[in-house]
């Protein structure tokens, strides 16, 4: 009986999020009512408060169920990376790039965004900023993987290295979410030509 409580917990929480993708989407979050979540859901409105309290929680649970796909993804990459270190960086980035956008749009990432940064003490804020902590420690143990391929030079300390190349790639996602008319393509354009020369003085053959 307690495995089926859970698993019909666990459908309604992923009809609730799917309801939440769909509608968020198509009318933006603003104008989305928590009563129109549920409706698409085919639950009760206190059903959705008993998994979320506020709008908010739904929207960065929609971002976690989003950076947790790309986190597996992202593992296995690192676990067989292309390559030299342009590549593996950009597989790497451009896997996380690619998928930004298969459950949230534009407009709801800025929203995202908005929330961890108005009120980054809340559980919201946390949970994104948690998030992005995962990422970065991602790029790390690409970073680690490159030198125990003898890729990247050794004398180099993986972690802050690691963070500084997820910042950049972070920062440029920003500025794609805040343009509507940006596409996929120009992003990662745009940050393959920042991470050419970095690659390269990392390298162990720009070393030599």
């Amino acid at each position: 009986m307690t495995g089926l409580r859970a698993k019909q917990k666990a459908d309604r929480e992923r009809r609730i999020l799917k309801a939440a993708v769909t509608q968020f989407r198509a009318e933006g979050y603003r104008s989305v009512r928590i009563e129109d979540l549920a409706e698409m859901a085919e639950v009760s409105v206190g059903t959705v408060y008993n998994y979320y309290q506020t709008k908010g929680d739904i929207l960065i649970a929609t971002v976690a169920m989003e950076v947790e796909e790309v986190l597996a993804s992202g593992a296995a990459i690192v676990a067989d990376p292309p390559r030299g270190v342009e590549a593996a960086l950009l597989a790497l980035i451009f896997q996380y790039y690619d998928h930004s956008l298969e459950y949230l749009s534009k407009e709801m990432w800025r929203n995202a965004m908005a929330l961890s940064i108005e009120a980054p003490g809340t559980p919201n804020g946390r949970r994104y900023t948690e998030l992005d902590s995962r990422l970065a420690a991602q790029v790390t143990d690409m970073i680690v993987a490159l030198q125990a391929r003898g890729e990247v030079r050794r004398d180099i300390l993986a972690g802050p290295l690691g963070q500084l190349v997820f910042n950049n790639l972070n920062q440029m996602f920003i500025e794609f979410v805040k343009d509507d008319a940006m596409s996929l393509q120009a992003l990662r354009d745009a940050v393959a030509a920042q991470t050419r020369p970095l690659a390269r003085l990392i390298s162990t053959e720009g070393s030599r």
